[in-house]
């Protein structure tokens, strides 16, 4: 898929001061219009639903109505609807559940500005917005603290053929289709038609969502299975 030529934007966060930020940051891209705010999630759903916007950039404490619960709520009604959660808690445990969820990424709110606005495009075009090394640090939370994988998660993993699961692991830690064909010798066409199947096998919608299976299913290289 590739990016509208103006990516719509919706952020919803408790702290006027941050809103105002975030927008002043996105504003220094040009194909990047903010077309509406809210302060919690209730708000939330009232001017996603009159903005229709491409990306909702979603905090995750706020009051009446938290970030995790309206990001589900609103995947529910629209399941295409990018959302990238935001917060100020490096590796919280919460970061798992919204991805869960079904937002497609997570950023902190001190990311640098260019790294905001490459999130919000990869999100608007389809992929996931999620910096590997905030990947990686999900995965460990969900392999040591979430619960054990079921039965179904293990026969999905065990489903994988060799070369699906040399491709899952390395989806898993994050890498794009572009560095997952050039590490295996592979066209990107191929690639993504793993991930694809990859998906499929797992029963999930999105990369981020497949990361967290995997981990409960599967050790990684050079880590142990809890």
């Amino acid at each position: 898929m590739t990016a509208p030529a103006r990516v719509d934007v919706v952020i919803v966060d408790d702290d006027p001061r941050v809103r105002s930020g975030l927008r002043l940051l996105l504003g220094t891209d040009p194909t990047i219009r903010v077309v509406g705010e809210a302060g919690d999630g209730l708000e939330a759903a009232e001017v996603i639903a009159r903005h229709r916007p491409d990306v909702v950039l979603m905090d995750i404490r706020m009051p009446r109505c938290d970030g995790i619960t309206a990001t589900a709520r609103e995947l529910r009604a629209n399941p295409a609807q990018a959302i990238i959660v935001l917060t100020t808690f490096d590796a919280d445990e919460n970061v798992v559940r919204a991805l869960q969820a079904g937002a497609r990424g997570f950023l902190l709110k001190d990311a640098p500005p260019a790294e905001l606005v490459a999130a919000v495009h990869e999100a608007a075009s389809g992929r996931p917005a999620l910096a590997a090394q905030v990947l990686e640090q999900v995965i460990r939370i969900t392999a040591h603290h979430a619960q054990l994988p079921n039965k179904a998660e293990r026969l999905a993993v065990a489903s994988l053929t060799p070369r699906e699961r040399e491709v899952a692991e390395a989806l898993a830690r994050g890498a794009s289709n572009a560095a997952i064909a050039a590490q295996l010798f592979l066209s990107i066409p191929t690639v993504k038609t793993h991930v694809g199947r990859i998906l499929a096998k797992l029963g999930v919608d999105s990369r981020a969502q497949a990361a967290t299976v995997l981990a409960r299913g599967m050790s990684l290289p050079g880590e142990q299975a809890p």
